[in-house]
Parts: structure tokens; C-alpha cells; sequence
């Protein structure tokens, strides 16, 4: 049975080089009211504080806030790339994280031995990776692109990439970030009907948004993040018992 359990997870992400005032009010703007210490001439911002969360099957959770809350950072612990300096993560099941679309690819590499490093980014085996790389590749349309590195793909070819492999596994959590556009219609048609089956098999989503209306269709629960702390807790509802499925070209252009 998935489930996702933070007890007291706090995550402090350094900022360096932050001395300078520039940087200091670029980080500021970016974090919207994070956090800083400073400890052996290292500053950090406090990303997460103290967060407790517990998740089972079924679980729908939406999580809100400014930018710079923390809704990415919970996500990114949640998923395992960022570990908690204090806290425990306990998770249970597959994972399909849409936060980092790109995380583990190296632009240097060709697109077939990127599949390779996504793959194990995504704790999958050498030999699972094997036998999803002719799907992954049919459905990123990229062909011959596939043997070139990622620095001669455009924007598109790599987000086209990056979905492909994240969506090639049927995932028991799916973490969702608003960050979402595909290129073209043709591919964005096929991987809105791809997300809507992922959506609907999954089960738990966290889905972050800024957008109440999305949080209210989709969710079962909400939370709202300020400074990294869990400010608000509510219970919305019964799921759909059949998504209706996220209109992600418009969350795209609404971040």
C-alpha cells in the first residue's frame, strides 16, 4: 500500500555567495520572506520547518502558497532528492516526480544515455530502464535526436524527453508541480491523455498549485504554506472516481 509519512522534516538549503547584496535581494525576492542564518560563514535559507504530514492510498493533496513557501521544496523531499536535516521521511511505493523533469540528465550526454541516467535517478534497474527505452523512445517522437546530446535539443525536445521517461512507469505517488507545457498540440494531446491515466492510477497525488479551482476539482485535501511551515490543514472531500484530468497548457502559463 503507498504511503508517505514526514515527521518534523525541516530541510535548510545553503545560498552561496549570498555576502553580496545583489545576490541577498535576488534570493529574497526569489524566496518571498524565507528564513536566513548564517553558521560558519555558510548562509542558508530554512525551507522546510518542522513539517509532519501523513499520506495513504487515495490521498489527494493539494498544497498552496506564495512563491517561495516551500511547496517545491516539499515536493523535492518528498520525492527523496533533498534529505531532511532533521525529521524522517517515510515513504512506501513507486514515486513519478514532475518537480525536476530534467534532474540526473547531462547535457552532454546523447538521448539514449540519458534515458539511462533518468532512469536510475528514478531507482529504476538497469534492466527495467532497458526494457522501457524503445516506448520511451516511440513516445518522445525525437528519433535520430535520441542519438545526439541534449545540447542540440531545443526547449521543447527536452521537456519531450524528460516527460517520456518520467511517465514510463505506472507510479504508486505522483508529485506534480505546475510547471508543465509540452510543445507542440500533437505531443501535448498525447501527454495530457498519458497524465489523465497516471492521475487516475495513482495512488496518492500532491499536486502544487496556485490555483484554488484546481485544488477544490482534484483534491481531497489542502494544505497552505508559509516560511516553510504547514499554516493551514483542510479536508475537502470524496476524489472524483474518475479525474477529469488537469488542463496543464493552462497551468502553464499561469505560474
Amino acid at each position: 500500500m503507498p504511503h508517505l509519512k514526514l515527521t518534523n522534516v525541516s530541510v535548510s538549503l545553503p545560498v552561496f555567495g549570498a555576502g553580496a547584496a545583489s545576490l541577498k535581494q535576488s534570493v529574497l525576492a526569489t524566496l518571498a520572506g524565507g528564513r536566513f542564518k548564517t553558521t560558519g560563514g555558510v548562509t542558508s535559507v530554512l525551507a522546510l520547518d518542522d513539517v509532519s504530514l501523513t499520506l495513504r492510498e487515495g490521498d489527494r493533496l493539494g498544497v498552496y502558497g506564495h512563491n517561495g513557501a516551500g511547496k517545491t521544496t516539499l515536493l523535492r523531499t518528498l520525492a527523496g532528492y533533498f534529505p531532511p536535516q532533521t525529521g524522517t521521511v517515510l515513504r512506501g511505493g513507486t514515486v513519478a516526480s514532475f518537480v525536476d523533469p530534467m534532474f540526473g540528465m547531462d547535457l552532454d550526454a546523447t538521448g539514449y544515455e540519458n534515458i539511462h541516467l533518468r532512469g536510475l535517478a528514478m531507482r529504476l534497474s538497469t534492466a527495467s530502464i532497458a526494457r522501457l527505452t524503445p516506448g520511451i523512445a516511440e513516445f518522445s517522437g525525437l528519433g535520430d535526436y535520441l542519438s545526439m546530446p541534449l545540447r542540440a535539443y531545443s526547449a521543447g525536445m527536452l521537456m519531450r524527453l524528460g516527460f517520456a521517461i518520467t511517465t514510463s512507469v505506472r507510479a504508486d505517488i505522483l508529485l506534480l508541480d505546475e510547471w508543465l507545457s509540452t510543445g507542440d498540440a500533437e505531443f501535448r494531446e498525447r501527454a495530457e491523455r498519458r497524465m489523465r491515466e497516471i492521475i487516475d492510477h495513482a495512488g496518492i497525488l500532491v499536486l502544487a498549485t496556485h490555483s484554488p479551482e484546481l485544488i477544490h476539482r482534484e483534491c481531497t485535501r489542502a494544505i497552505q504554506l508559509e516560511r516553510g511551515r504547514v499554516v493551514t490543514e483542510k479536508t475537502l472531500g470524496p476524489a472524483p472516481a474518475r479525474s477529469p484530468g488537469i488542463d496543464f497548457a493552462r497551468l502553464a502559463t499561469t505560474r
